[in-house]
């Protein structure tokens, strides 16, 4: 029967893959719960076609990793080492394949948490709001604060005019 062996620290979780379709990721309602910060709510399935798994990244913040290879998809064979964010797997298909090592140490990777969302670099063209203009705009400055002049001298005047008595 086919296993999932996840190592997470100096723990390891050897899971059975009786299913056809194993969610994994560190929600609770994943079937492989992983709880790591690098390790996606929702990182990755597999699927079973043909008596063989597919693993499949669903999007994940810090990508899966096959062999050192970054994936969204591929056929899991024996003995491949998996791994999710920051956390190893092996993937084991054989029955009584002589047991599960630790797996060899891998090339250390920078990740980040996966609740962590980077600002996109498009997002300052999505406000609804205007742009403000530069402090180097001094005519359009002076042509404000003229027409804001005239409106007041013309008020000023109004109330000058209303206050006038005509003759008696």
């Amino acid at each position: 029967m086919p296993k999932l062996c996840v190592f997470l620290d100096v723990e390891r979780a050897v899971h059975e893959l009786t299913e056809e379709r194993i969610t994994i990721g560190r929600a609770p309602d994943n079937m492989i719960q992983i709880r790591d910060p690098s390790v996606s709510g929702q990182h990755a399935q597999l699927v079973l076609i043909e008596q063989s798994y597919q693993l499949h990244d669903l999007g994940s913040t810090n990508g899966t990793w096959v062999n050192d290879q970054v994936v969204t998809e591929v056929r899991l064979r024996e003995g491949d080492r998996i791994r999710f964010g920051k956390v190893e797997a092996r993937f084991e298909s054989q029955v009584g394949g002589g047991g599960v090592q630790a797996l060899p140490e891998a090339n250390a990777i920078e990740a980040r948490p996966a609740t962590v969302r980077a600002r996109p670099v498009y997002f300052a063209h999505a406000s609804p709001f205007p742009r403000r203009q530069p402090a180097g705009h001094a005519v359009g400055s002076a042509a404000l604060a003229a027409a804001v002049l005239a409106i007041l001298a013309f008020i000023i005047s109004m109330f000058g005019l209303l206050q006038i008595h005509g003759p008696k």
